[in-house]
């Protein structure tokens, strides 16, 4: 309609859409998506009555050069040629419409929140305490800017923590060419140092990756990238990890895809929020520890093959098979020990240990529903293989005394928010039917966002009066303090912590 403002909207990863009512009336629809033409389809009709199927073929760069033949008088949007040739692919093309499973808000209906550029949180504590990589368990100032460049977006991130003479920090960048994780390459740069301890030694790490996606038609999309880490003291040590996944689309509400990676992959389209991205990009180095008195990082390789099943509107079911292999295994413990490879914590009472190695297939179900607009629910089983203490072992060492068994898991997830208080809340729990000293299927844990036994995250915004967004924040780990296994060694009893209990909680001012 000639006097209806123009609204702007973004699919989601399977190429679904949707905004608020329509008036009806006849319409221009105008799909750009990276590295394919801009197609412009006009008079389209909507009405109360009638469905409106559209088919829209985007052509490639390579399939289209007739297309800078301009015809005399034919007018072309500004920023449509920009669009086109940047070299970043898509997450997926726009394939059709559909009332019920909005991707992303219009321009109109975003709100403060597209405005928001700086973020300010003043916390204590730490998600995954144990390493000396990792985020300290201490008071904490964060920190992240969002540059804004063009069409381009640049965050800067940052943090610093000090407690009894030991201080952390860190300095972390996030570059999205395009504007947006999901639709363009990432990269990302972290810098990380920590004094251990008032006289002790100085961990610093290095952290650098990249991220993009590849479109083949409709039917096939290529996720790649790969991560160089550098990492130690008193010595240092390195390593290139590559990750990729293919994902191809079988039919109607069917997607196959194939993964080899360590980690899940990082970033907005994963969090959710640019800016909760770069905070954690602080965190994204895996744990440090010692073998043969040099530094190791805690590594892994996973593979694995998914079947994806779109159940209606509001829920997909996922079905995989998997196959991990690690060299060195992180295990988190807390106890007194002389053992020279025991790694202590300066800013907690954990300790971090190189478990060795672990091989083992397994198979995971996940069910995923979008209860209502405010409530949404996941549950997962896996099956899979894990370090545990062996029964059979008379060793006194420690890492002699840990085998790979397989457990059985069964975790389920609630995310809600309140609408009149605007409190935002996730609740998980993760059963095992078995001890554990290590992750059982961390990959699966990292991409659903879940930590063994019970775990809660709260978000409650505060009155503000000032120009600026309020909110605190807690997140609270096994909070039952499940799943401890007492260890014998030669200098004493250690107990090993699958999931360390934590706590950590702030304030988070957004401008």
């Amino acid at each position: 309609l000639a006097e209806q403002s123009p609204i702007r909207l973004l699919t989601n990863d399977r190429g679904r859409f949707s905004t608020a009512a329509l008036p009806s009336g006849s319409y221009s629809i105008q799909v750009t998506l990276a590295g394919f033409l801009p197609v412009m389809q006009d008079h389209v009709q909507v009405d109360a009555q009638h469905p409106t199927l559209l088919e829209i073929v985007l052509g490639s760069m390579f399939s289209s050069f007739e297309k800078l033949r301009r015809v005399p008088n034919q007018t072309i949007a500004s920023d449509d040629w920009t669009w086109v040739l940047r070299s970043a692919a898509a997450d997926r093309t726009v394939l059709r419409w559909q009332d019920d499973i909005p991707a992303v808000q219009s321009t109109a209906d975003s709100g403060q929140s597209q405005n928001l550029r700086a973020r300010f949180d003043v916390t204590s504590g730490a998600d995954h305490p144990g390493s000396v990589a990792d985020l300290a368990d201490s008071p904490s100032t964060d920190f992240v800017y969002d540059l804004g460049l063009g069409s381009s977006q640049l965050l800067m991130a940052g943090q610093y923590s000090y407690e009894d003479g030991s201080s952390a920090g860190g300095l972390a960048a996030e570059w999205m060419p395009s504007g947006d994780a999901a639709t363009g390459p990432v990269t990302t740069l972290l810098v990380r140092e920590s004094q251990l301890g008032p006289y002790g030694p100085t961990f610093r790490g290095l952290r650098l990756s990249h991220d993009n996606e590849l479109q083949l038609g409709d039917s096939v999309s290529i996720r790649y990238g790969a991560e160089y880490l550098m990492a130690g003291f008193n010595g240092t040590t390195s390593a290139l990890r590559p990750r990729g996944e293919v994902a191809i689309r079988m039919g109607d509400g069917w997607e196959a895809s194939m993964i080899v990676a360590t980690d899940p992959w990082h970033g907005p389209a994963q969090s959710g929020e640019a800016m909760d991205s770069a905070l954690d990009t602080l965190d994204a180095f895996p744990t440090l520890l010692l073998r043969k008195d040099r530094p190791v990082l805690a590594n892994g390789l996973h593979e694995e093959l998914a079947v994806e099943r779109t159940l209606g509107s509001r829920a997909d079911i996922t079905a995989s098979v998997f196959h991990d292999l690690s060299t060195h295994t992180a295990v988190i413990g807390r106890g007194a020990s002389t053992d020279p490879e025991v790694l202590q914590d300066y800013f907690s009472e954990a300790f971090a240990y190189d478990g060795g190695a672990t091989n083992s297939m397994g198979t995971r179900v996940a069910y995923r529903e979008k209860i209502t607009e405010n409530v949404r629910a996941a549950i997962i089983y896996a099956y899979a293989g894990a370090l545990a203490p062996d029964q059979n072992a008379a060793a006194t060492d420690l890492r002699e005394q840990l085998a790979t068994r397989y457990r059985q898991s069964v975790a389920g997830e609630v995310s809600a928010t309140i609408p009149r208080s605007r409190t935002k809340f996730t609740t998980s729990y993760k059963w095992l039917n078995g001890a554990v000293v290590s992750h059982q299927d961390p990959y699966g844990e990292a991409s659903y966002g879940l930590d063994p036994y019970l775990s809660m995250e709260i978000r409650q915004p505060l009155p503000s009066f000032f120009p600026c967004r309020m909110e605190v924040q807690a997140n609270v780990g096994n909070l039952l303090a499940q799943g401890y296994v007492p260890i014998s060694t030669a200098d004493g009893n250690l107990v090993l912590v699958p999931s360390y209990r934590y706590f950590k909680g702030g304030l988070s001012l957004q401008f």
